[in-house]
């Protein structure tokens, strides 16, 4: 079956590494991007580092005695951490700059396994720069919650100024909220689930969150989930979303796979379309966390296996092609 990212390139698209120096980031993984074009047209990057190497053996065939799917971490440090990289990409989409952000006045609480702020969506609302992850080091079970997070770039250094903890608009006990999408052109609106669709609005300040409706759900196979911003197309809104496959292997270890789709909204979040759901560029565990869009073209950005990033650049008419179902 056609990948998305060889439908696109069959229509003129690109597709575009994102590297940064190993001597920075130890050389390890590369993940989850955020793309998003600014109002003065410059194309900004977050893009996620971490301090192990994913392993998935997509065929089975080289299985680790963990299971097909494992993490490979530093002997003396068990935690799988998260660091966050700010980068600018030139017309032809080349790393023109690269500096990671900076939290020592937010450091993390390492209180579980996973430490730091994930799959972190970028975007600016009331002119200042966000990005917005879930975090789940606060406590020692791992309870995920989203965080909203201004950063301020300057000449020479990437400053994160806030970090507000957002609470779930609905169930106070919610184990782990996580990818909630922005609307980049709605300042502290969220689609917290896709299909039904359902839209909150969060106080920057304190972290409160309201559900402010639910709309009826469309008959679409599996439970999308949040994956890009959302942001203005055409007459509504669209966003790239994901579903996960998550099964025991044939030894009963945790196995998994990742598909994405397309969804569009009217502008009151009535769901209008929808595509089938499909490989970025065919591998099990992909992850598309942006979505933008970039002198009359598309952008998308997404990880690979955990251990690569990406942009695609794509047109107008592979979003068309893919979103076949109403």
């Amino acid at each position: 079956m056609k990948t998305f990212a060889q439908s696109a390139i069959e229509q003129g698209g690109s597709i575009h590494p994102l590297i940064v120096d190993s001597e920075l980031t130890g050389g390890l993984g590369l993940m989850n991007p955020s793309v998003f074009v600014d109002t003065d047209g410059k194309v900004m990057v977050n893009l996620r580092s971490v301090n192990y190497t994913f392993y998935h053996s997509e065929e089975k065939l080289f299985q680790h005695q963990y299971g097909p799917l494992t993490y490979v971490h530093p002997e003396n440090d068990i935690h799988l951490r998260t660091w966050n990289y700010y980068l600018e990409l030139d017309d032809d989409y080349k790393v023109s700059r690269v500096t990671k952000i900076n939290t020592s006045k937010f450091p993390d609480k390492e209180k579980w396994d996973f430490v730091g702020l994930e799959d972190a969506r970028l975007f600016r609302w009331d002119d200042k720069l966000y990005y917005s992850g879930v975090r789940r080091d606060e406590d020692t079970i791992g309870t995920g919650r989203m965080e909203l997070c201004e950063i301020v770039v300057g000449g020479s250094a990437v400053q994160q100024v806030s970090q507000t903890r957002i609470k779930p608009p609905l169930d106070p006990k919610s184990y782990c909220e996580k990818n909630w999408m922005p609307i980049t052109d709605m300042p502290y609106h969220y689609i917290k689930w896709s299909n039904p669709t359902e839209l909150v609005k969060v106080n920057p300040i304190n972290g409160d969150s309201k559900q402010l409706f639910t709309r009826e759900p469309k008959n679409i196979s599996g439970y999308p989930r949040g994956g890009s911003q959302v942001i203005p197309w055409k007459d509504g809104y669209v966003a790239i979303t994901h579903e996960v496959d998550l099964f025991n292997s044939e030894v009963g270890r945790k196995d998994a796979v990742y598909y994405h789709r397309i969804i569009y909204w009217d502008k009151e979040f009535n769901i209008k379309k929808w595509s089938n759901k499909f490989s970025i560029m065919g591998g099990h565990v992909e992850f598309c966390v942006g979505l933008a869009e970039h002198n009359g073209n598309m952008l998308m950005t997404f990880g690979f296996q955990d251990n690569a990033a990406y942009l695609l650049k794509f047109s107008d008419s592979v979003l068309e092609e893919y979103l076949n179902n109403e």
